[in-house]
């Protein structure tokens, strides 16, 4: 189970950093650098995501993992959203089929 408390303590941290001094933190930096910076970091996290994957590395692919949530949620942060956000969807799409879920969305 999701220590969800955990993810909490990291979002309000992240809102902390906003206000902050872009010199005085990596994540007050990367807002500062705004939505272009944000997306390319996500990407690099996800890109060493499948690396690490198809390494068949499991520790390596948790660091990853984790970089990516982070990243994400830094992210998410930006755009004044949060882990509570996309628990709420998570939600929603519990127990539906995923081809369902898609259709409803107008996904192909």
């Amino acid at each position: 189970m999701i220590d969800i408390e955990v993810l909490h303590r990291v979002s309000a941290t992240l809102a902390e950093r906003k206000a902050a001094d872009p010199d005085s933190s990596y994540v007050s930096g990367l807002y500062a650098k705004g939505t272009d910076a944000i997306c390319k970091k996500v990407a690099e996290e996800a890109a060493e995501t499948i690396m690490a994957a198809k390494d068949g590395d499991r520790l390596h692919l948790v660091w990853e993992v984790t970089d990516v949530w982070f990243h994400t949620m830094i992210l998410l942060s930006h755009f004044g959203l949060g882990v509570d956000d996309v628990l709420a969807e998570f939600r929603r799409r519990e127990g539906v089929s995923g081809i369902d879920e898609k259709k409803s969305r107008g996904a192909t």
